[in-house]
């Protein structure tokens, strides 16, 4: 695997959960921050974005037919704050200084995101958490991961999941899956793998941009899939 040290982690919403099924779970997201402030310990500089789906998706929302996509999505968007504040807070508990940054203005609560304090505060050792993804409705966080992957110089784009990279099929349905080690972005859009929507794979491959694919409940899984640990899939150019 090629070096890379400005990493964006792109955690799902749902990674929060707690097994019986709250939309936050003290003991995991306390393990999470531990994981980020390792990879941050071992010479890696960290932005995040994580997504609202454990506490509501607009898409889902939308699709009821009660509410308008756009509203909707601006609801998402505000999920997203709230899980970033959560991560901040167990990061700085951790030992990490962090930093929320929304796209959605909200100066009462957290900083408007603008590239250039964004690029100062990871400059300083500091794990920047990008919320309120792109600031638009009708793009996923996904979407906002790579874009703000491309603005901050990043090198690749962690996306952490359930599974352990990207698969032939799904593997918990179809036991004959096989997972691929290295995948282009062009085989991404052109299989219509669902691991990112094809507006993310189509963004990184403008940007050049490397994607790695792994689980999130890898034991110290962020640290451990950048160093090539353990198993993953990677989307390169």
């Amino acid at each position: 695997m090629a070096t890379f040290r400005r990493i964006l982690v792109k955690l799902s919403g749902e990674a929060l959960m707690a097994p019986d099924g709250y939309w936050l779970d003290p003991q995991t997201l306390t393990s999470l921050a531990e994981d980020l402030a390792q990879a941050t310990r071992a010479g890696f500089e960290i932005a995040v974005v994580i997504g609202g789906g454990n506490i509501i998706r607009g898409a889902r929302m939308s699709a009821a037919g009660w509410i308008d996509r756009p509203t909707a999505d601006s609801m998402g968007m505000l999920g997203t704050v709230m899980n970033s504040l959560a991560i901040e807070t167990a990061l700085n508990a951790a030992g990490v200084p962090a930093r929320t940054m929304s796209a959605v203005s909200m100066p009462t609560i957290c900083e408007t995101y603008a590239r250039q304090p964004a690029l100062h505060h990871l400059d300083k050792g500091q794990v920047v958490v990008l919320a309120g993804g792109t600031g638009n409705p009708f793009f996923t966080t996904d979407t906002a991961a790579v874009l703000r992957a491309a603005e901050l110089r990043c090198d690749a784009v962690l996306k952490a999941t359930q599974v352990d990279g990207v698969y032939s099929a799904d593997p918990k349905k179809d036991p004959s899956a096989v997972r691929f080690e290295r995948l282009t972005h062009d085989e991404a859009i052109a299989r219509d793998l669902k691991v990112m929507d094809t507006a993310a794979f189509a963004l990184a491959r403008e940007s050049r941009l490397s994607i790695i694919v792994g689980s999130v409940h890898a034991p110290s899984s962020v640290t451990a899939l950048l160093q090539g640990k353990v198993p993953s899939t990677v989307v390169a150019p």
